[in-house]
């Protein structure tokens, strides 16, 4: 009998064991899928998009009457909370609501901003650094540089203003459930095994809530690189694109998004689903030649020195490509020069570069037949503005007074493709002129396609700007690259044409 009770009790403590074990396990699963770890993620494989920005706040347009709807019509849903909370269910409901804080604290920094790009923001931040200051490259809803505030802070010599908030509210998740309200805190994790209806649109499998640098929340997804490239290129070059235009496009894509993934890091994403990274959108249906297009270009990447290349595209180039630092405050990279959009044999007729304006006059009026992607709308383009459209524009901007007028408009210098890079406009105030440089000229004047044109003055008060191609200029050309593809251009002979010196290279992911 003896023998019997302790082998029963030896049984029991086996069996408790067993319990505290499997809760020890669950525990360290449940703290794996909470950390986010952006680079591990991007060499596994994955992207971290932040499809939502601002929940919670003022901003907020995706949460309805501040709440957020997930639900599965087949399987369930499972949440994970950092403090430790886990929920199970076909419907999760989470609602925002403003908490007070204990101990209410006082926010304090100098903002430069906004800047048109990440790039040139990025390059503000890199100068502020040089002179031994702390930065951080934010996005509350432009391109900023902050840096903390202190009271022996060296002057400026670009616009800048001290920001300063004190912050008494948080703004808190809960989790509404079966008539109960639960606190959660981030980040928080919800995921099936089926597809995820989010506010009604399906969006996939894993997500996150994840506090940003704003006081609100992101709705994150992690999506693998090609589920991502799905919800690109149908918005980027459109599914009805060549094949090998689309595969062209699936390369710079993934290319795109690995070099430039660390952009968002301060709010634990890598980018967002906008035209400040790269349109994304939710497939609604799976296209057939854009997933051929993926598949047949699995992990293949541009590479230069057998890293990722910055690798630019735009809509059209108007038949000549820019340098990197023509439209940006940044450096210039090897694999992107200007390059004539055409054949090689035709290329002769142009010397590069092409930086006056008798020259670009020229080139704007010749046969736009013989270049790559001439069939774009924006190919070609003349625009009247007047002296009140500028300066709704420029009041918008606060860059003046509502009482001063706009007087003439002035290029003061232009890149080697002929893009203007320093616009001048004369304003009624003595001895006081605005000059818009590289990316701020189209942030500002927003109604001009590209930095490709000339300036013609019809009167006092208006003037015809002629200009070519919309967009930036750097890169790819989607236009180009469609039109090289009915030519019968392999993906491979585009990425060639547009971006020299680089690579195609197969990359290693960790998760396969």
């Amino acid at each position: 009998m003896k023998l019997k009770l302790t082998f029963f009790k030896f049984l029991l403590g086996c069996i408790s064991l067993l319990i505290i074990n499997t809760k020890f396990t669950s525990s360290l699963v449940a703290e794996e899928f909470l950390k986010v770890e952006l680079n591990k993620e991007i060499k596994k494989g994955n992207f971290l998009i932040g499809l939502k920005q601002y929940l919670g706040g003022e901003n907020d347009s995706f949460s309805k009457k501040r709440n957020i709807n997930f639900k599965t019509d087949k399987g369930y849903l499972n949440l994970l909370a950092s403090n430790g909370f886990k929920h199970k269910s076909k419907q999760i409901n989470i609602s925002w609501a403003d908490m007070p804080m204990k101990n209410p604290k006082t926010i304090e920094r100098i903002v430069f901003g906004p800047f048109a790009s990440y790039e040139s923001a990025k390059k503000q931040a890199d100068r502020l650094k040089d002179k031994g200051l702390k930065t951080t490259v934010a996005y509350p809803k432009n391109w900023e540089v902050w840096i903390p505030f202190e009271d022996d802070l060296p002057e400026f010599e670009l616009k800048n203003k001290i920001f300063r908030k004190i912050k008494n509210i948080q703004i808190t998740p809960f989790l509404s459930s079966n008539n109960s309200v639960i606190k959660l805190e981030g980040p928080i994790y919800i995921y099936s095994e089926e597809e995820i209806k989010i506010n009604g649109v399906n969006f996939g499998k894993n997500f996150y809530l994840i506090k940003d640098s704003y006081g609100t929340w992101t709705l994150v997804q992690k999506i693998g690189f090609d589920d991502y490239l799905a919800g690109v290129l149908p918005y980027e070059i459109g599914p009805s694109s060549p094949l090998e235009a689309l595969k062209a496009q699936a390369v710079i894509a993934r290319t795109w998004g690995i070099f430039n993934s660390h952009r968002f890091n301060m709010d634990k994403y890598h980018l967002c689903v906008s035209t400040q990274c790269q349109v994304y959108k939710p497939p609604k249906a799976k296209n057939k030649k854009v997933q051929e297009a993926i598949k047949a270009t699995s992990n293949f990447i541009l590479s230069y020195k057998k890293e990722p290349i910055n690798a630019f595209y735009h809509g059209s180039s108007g038949g000549i490509s820019a340098r990197a630092s023509e439209s940006w405050q940044i450096q210039d990279f090897t694999y992107l020069n200007p390059i004539i959009d055409s054949s090689k044999s035709f290329n002769k007729n142009f010397k590069l570069p092409i930086d006056n304006e008798s020259e670009l006059n020229k080139f704007l009026d010749f046969d736009k037949g013989q270049f790559y992607g001439s069939n774009h709308s924006l190919f070609r383009w003349n625009k009247q503005i007047s002296s009140g459209e500028i300066k709704e524009k420029l009041v918008k901007n606060k860059l003046i007074g509502i009482n001063q007028d706009i007087l003439d408009l002035n290029v003061i210098e232009r890149g080697s493709s002929g893009r203007v890079t320093k616009l001048e406009i004369q304003i009624n105030k003595i001895n006081k002129s605005i000059v818009l440089v590289k990316d701020d000229i189209r942030r500002v004047l927003s109604f001009i396609p590209s930095n490709l044109f000339i300036i013609n003055k019809l009167s006092d008060d208006l003037w015809l700007l002629k200009g070519g191609g919309f967009g930036h200029g750097v890169g790819l050309s989607q236009s180009g690259a469609i039109e090289m593809a009915e030519l019968g251009f392999s993906y491979e002979q585009i990425l060639n044409h547009y971006y020299r010196d680089a690579k195609l290279k197969k990359i290693e992911i960790l998760s396969q």
